[in-house]
């Protein structure tokens, strides 16, 4: 496809020479063009700037698209899913409504252990069919990258066919996909504790996935009652060896010195942090100096489902951090892959403006997967993948406006996906 949108009312996050990452004050600075134009040719962006300078496009080559009103933001960046699982938990969620914690179902064979035993039970094509499914409605919705970890298979061979499954739907994604294999995540029954279960995936699991080629990251589940300091940092070791980033699952519901570790061993990113202190903050505040961060994460979505306190997104982006939004998409504590409703939720309950909230969910998160020179801003020879919003007299709209539809067409590799 060729196409020429004019008459943008704000192009948001265009950059000519984009920087890796933004953070601290220039998440808010993250560029909006005003009145502008674009232009995409095939599957990349080949062009941008104000209506003053909109290119002539000869008659019948180019298709023009009118966006009066509407402004145009590069695809959200999911930087932390578990998308590839087998049924729901919506048993659970009455469980949780009747006044049991996360703690308590999980001690009565809920939680990750429920669905580890429907992942174990459901062959690799329906596992597939279900997760296709679920890619192509995130999709709709805006996704334009995705991370998905393993973690619901806890054995070696449930763990694979997770990845197994991962790796087809890189084959046929519309999007860029990352892998990551999240072998801690809970110990099995048939194990002594969790050192016992980390021997195992180090010495058992991680070599041979990574040798078949179906891991491009490695997480762990750092928590109380899951995998201490002690088993993710000989994770992490492992990892390590074999050439192999981490992105950990840190400060959920307690802070363990996950985040200290994490940095020293120069993790991508430490995911969750609804508590964080300030010997944490400092440490990320280290990691910027090597220019390649531990980027802070949040998951908003899974406050909000689950009661929890709020990653304080205002406080690490003050503190000049390169925070990030993801949904933690999950079949029990985050049932959705709506990235709109993350970025609402960073302005409404973590104090990000609109424009921060944006940035950390789009350049932070593609950021946050590697994948920051292929998507995540509107750059020539990126990616076209973006979308146009409904009509917006500016973009506060999208959380002030609360369940009002925001996204009305998806573009991907340069076609009109939806809309």
């Amino acid at each position: 496809m060729r196409a020429l949108f004019k008459d943008i009312k704000g192009l948001v996050g265009c950059y000519e020479n984009p920087p890796n990452f933004v953070a601290g004050e220039n998440m808010k600075n993250f560029p909006v063009l005003e009145n502008a134009w674009m232009e995409v040719v095939g599957e990349k962006i080949i062009g941008f700037g104000s209506m003053s300078t909109c290119p002539k496009a000869p008659s019948g080559k180019v298709q023009i698209i009118s966006c009066t009103n509407r402004y145009i933001i590069p695809s959200w960046c999911d930087s932390h899913s578990h998308l590839v699982y087998a049924n729901d938990r919506a048993g659970e969620f009455l469980d949780r409504l009747r006044g049991l914690s996360y703690e308590e179902i999980a001690a009565k064979g809920g939680g990750i252990l429920n669905s580890a035993s429907a992942l174990q039970k459901l062959p690799e094509d329906d596992l597939f069919d279900r997760s296709l499914d679920r890619l192509l409605e995130i999709v709709k919705l805006g996704v334009g990258a995705l991370e998905i970890k393993s973690g619901y298979g806890l054995t070696l061979k449930a763990e694979r066919k997770t990845l197994r499954v991962i790796k087809r739907l890189k084959q046929v994604s519309p999007i860029p996909i990352r892998a990551t294999f999240l072998g801690c995540h809970a110990v099995p029954a048939e194990f002594n504790d969790s050192s016992d279960y980390t021997d195992h995936v180090i010495s058992d699991m991680l070599p041979q996935f990574v040798s078949e080629g179906l891991v491009d990251y490695v997480d762990a589940f750092c928590e109380t009652g899951y995998f201490s300091i002690e088993d993710v940092t000989r994770l992490i070791d492992a990892a390590s060896k074999l050439n192999i980033k981490c992105k950990i699952h840190v400060n959920q519901f307690n802070i363990l010195g996950g985040v200290k570790l994490c940095v020293n061993e120069g993790a991508l990113s430490v995911d969750h942090l609804e508590i964080i202190d300030d010997a944490d903050i400092a440490a990320l505040k280290e990691s910027l100096i090597s220019g390649s961060p531990t980027f802070p994460v949040a998951l908003p979505l899974c406050s909000h489902f689950l009661g929890l306190p709020y990653t304080p997104g205002r406080k690490l982006v003050d503190a000049g951090l390169p925070l990030a939004l993801a949904t933690d998409q999950n079949p029990g504590t985050s049932p959705s892959g709506d990235m709109t409703e993350v970025v609402r939720l960073g302005s409404l309950k973590m104090g990000l403006e609109p424009i921060e909230a944006i940035a950390a969910a789009t350049l932070n998160g593609a950021a946050a997967m590697e994948l920051e020179n292929e998507v995540g801003t509107i750059t020539p020879g990126k990616l076209a993948n973006f979308f146009v919003t409904r009509e917006m007299s500016g973009l506060e709209e999208i959380p002030y406006r609360l369940n009002d539809v925001v996204v009305e067409k998806v573009y991907v590799n340069g076609e009109l996906w939806v809309g």
